[in-house]
């Protein structure tokens, strides 16, 4: 067999090869892909943890279902809790309810720990007011004002961890 012959051999054999690689190959994309997508822009799981969210949310961590459709939609409103991209630092995202939508008038503690003192404003246009459920222990709306309605990552409707909480979060 003479260097042409072999070569032409090794080629066949390795377009075969590679044929069947490809085929192969194919569903896992395909299947990372739709992995991709559904994670990116209709549901994921998250962690959360702190004491913001007291009672609702548990400090250690709770495994929560976020899906990121409705934040198209326009259909997240007062009650709903929320993943928000911080705007203190775009690096965190933090839980939140919302409070109150454009237009909305909140009032709110200023200070609870240390006074009763209230205060009143109007949720600006593409804004939401966002606040923990557990206003001693958050930094929400009343430090760093009214959020833009483009920092809301989705809404949490669902708790996957722990075991013994398994089920629709309580609006």
């Amino acid at each position: 067999m003479g260097t042409a012959e072999l070569l032409l051999h090794y080629a066949r054999q390795w377009r075969s090869t590679a044929r069947e690689i490809v085929t192969l190959s194919i569903p896992f994309a395909q299947f990372f892909s739709l992995l991709h997508v559904t994670g990116t822009y209709i549901c994921s799981p998250t962690i959360v943890s702190g004491p913001s969210m007291l009672p609702t949310l548990n400090f250690s961590g709770d495994v929560l279902l976020v899906e990121k459709v409705s934040r198209f939609m326009d259909v997240i409103g007062p009650g709903d809790v929320v993943l928000v991209r911080s705007p203190e630092n775009p690096r965190k995202t933090i839980a939140k309810r919302i409070i109150g939508v454009e237009g909305d008038k909140v009032t709110y503690l200023v200070d609870p720990g240390r006074s009763d003192l209230c205060a009143s404003q109007v949720v600006p246009k593409g804004h939401v007011w966002i606040q923990g459920d557990n206003i001693y222990a958050s930094r929400d709306s009343r430090h760093i004002g009214p959020v833009p309605c483009g920092l809301i990552l989705g809404k949490a409707f669902f708790r996957v961890w722990p075991p013994e909480e398994f089920g629709p979060l309580v609006q």
